[in-house]
């Protein structure tokens, strides 16, 4: 009777099985239809799996992306040196320092939606991912309107401040003058990479930048070496990859089936979201913008050496990207890993990740250092004496190149340094706290580098003066952001 009783299986029972067999079924099927939307929509939360893997695939598109700008940047340079000539190169070059401060504070607050949006994916928030997406397109129309304008009016003023050589102060003044005109298009651009990223979506920035990658490239032969346009060709070719960029990007927003989807006539400032964008970005756009004005302080140092100096220093910085834009493409991947893992309540994840990110960026560097990829100069740009190699690209003059070559020196073994200090930085920045990543590079990227042109290079009047500060400064930088990290409450108690 015993054994009886205790192996009935009533209807009940079996009902209840049942239930949980269908039940399971349901939701593995709903799990299923879950992954296919998430993967459909091109979101990707970084809050599970393998770190390193989701780091690395997260960084890859990144990377690639960002050299692709740099590879089309490098193109306008070269088509320029060689069809136009090596003042039309300086004048190009001697412009870089400007365009990064005027769109410094639109990165920043890129940075600062793509934290908050981050968090909010991350726990799962799609009622305040949606008002941070618009609220963020709002901020970057206005930013966009007013960089546009100001660019615009005021560029040959900076260009004058900045002590332009005058051989090349025309044909610097047409190129900034016209690549401002595009400017709505970069910023508009930017922000919605920065949402793309947000979501683990890193893949859409390259499929765009590859597209305009093509279209700057087929633009610079037909306006500068067709139709001989010179700098002014190069930046009108500048403009219209920036507005393809723009409006693929904002056609993909409109169309996407996810929780960043954009809706135009929704776009508007909320202005508790508005508040919490600006609260994370505005530290990190007052800090792009004044590290960028200790940048165009160090070109006016480099332009009073004349414009070989200019040229040579400009054809350096487009190779000096392929070293820079993977270790900033790595910060940017860690700032979002922070922010997705910080908004589940992972605190662990997010000190892994930071560890994993850094020895990435290491050994990166150290790797492009060790292969001194800034020899590829040495094709960019002609002299009053160039000559043809075997393979019929145009070497650069001796004087620029040696400019180049010296920058090359001072600059590739340390840029691991620059590897740590910007992804401690963006890990940081990826919990919200972004004011103590912008006071410490606010004063070993600027303050101290306006020292050093103050105080140092009138003492050492030579070339070598100015490009010592870069390594200095970086040093200084790796053990400010190192101690905060160790020492700082940058990981507050999460809700």
């Amino acid at each position: 009777m015993l054994w009886h009783k205790t192996s009935v299986i009533t209807d009940v029972d079996i009902f209840f099985l049942l239930s949980i067999i269908f039940m399971d079924e349901e939701r593995k099927f709903n799990l299923s239809v879950d992954i296919k939307e998430k993967k459909k929509s091109g979101t990707v939360l970084m809050t599970e799996g393998s770190i390193w893997k989701k780091l690395l695939i997260f960084s890859v598109p990144l990377i690639l992306g960002n050299l692709l700008q740099q590879l089309y940047s490098t193109v306008d340079s070269i088509i320029v040196g060689n069809c136009v000539g090596k003042e039309a190169l300086a004048a190009v070059g001697s412009t870089g320092s400007i365009v990064s401060l005027l769109i410094a504070f639109s990165q920043g607050a890129s940075v600062g939606a793509g934290v908050i949006i981050s968090q909010y994916m991350g726990a799962k928030r799609k009622d305040d991912v949606k008002r941070a997406v618009h609220t963020a397109m709002a901020i970057a129309v206005i930013i966009g309107l007013v960089l546009t304008v100001m660019g615009v009016f005021m560029s040959r003023l900076f260009l004058v401040w900045m002590q332009t050589p005058d051989n090349i102060l025309d044909g610097a003044s047409l190129y900034l003058q016209i690549y401002c005109g595009g400017l709505l298009f970069n910023v508009l651009y930017n922000m919605c990479a920065g949402i793309f990223n947000a979501a683990g979506n890193s893949k859409r920035p390259l499929l765009y930048l590859g597209a305009a990658s093509v279209v700057n490239i087929a633009l610079d032969l037909i306006l500068i070496q067709g139709f001989g346009m010179g700098v002014e060709g190069a930046a009108i070719a500048t403009d219209a990859i920036q507005l393809v960029s723009c409006v693929m990007a904002i056609i993909y927003m409109v169309r996407v089936n996810a929780d960043y989807k954009l809706f135009i006539r929704q776009i508007k400032v909320h202005r508790d979201m508005a508040i919490r964008i600006i609260k994370v970005g505005l530290p990190t756009g007052i800090q792009n913008m004044v590290i960028s004005f200790s940048n165009v302080l160090v070109q006016a140092s480099v332009n009073s050496f004349g414009s070989d100096a200019v040229a040579g220093f400009g054809a350096y910085l487009k190779v000096d990207g392929f070293n820079i834009l993977p270790v900033l493409s790595i910060s940017m991947a860690v700032t979002t890993f922070v922010g997705q893992n910080y908004g589940a309540n992972k605190p662990e994840r997010v000190k892994k990740g930071m560890w994993t990110a850094l020895g990435m960026g290491v050994v990166y560097t150290v790797i492009t250092g060790l292969l001194r990829i800034g020899r590829a100069l040495e094709n960019l740009g002609p002299g009053s004496h160039s000559i043809n190699d075997a393979s019929g690209i145009v070497r650069s003059s001796s004087a620029v190149a040696a400019c180049g070559e010296t920058a090359m020196k001072y600059f590739c073994p340390f840029y691991f340094l620059l590897a740590i200090m910007n992804v401690l930085a963006g890990a940081v920045r990826g919990t919200g706290k972004s004011i103590p990543p912008m006071l410490i590079l606010l004063f070993a990227m600027c303050i101290f580098r306006i020292f050093w042109i103050w105080l140092v290079v009138p003492l050492f009047p030579t070339i070598d003066g100015v490009y010592l500060l870069y390594p200095v400064s970086w040093v200084i930088g790796v053990v400010l952001m190192a101690l905060y990290t160790w020492k700082g409450k940058w990981m507050p108690k999460i809700e």
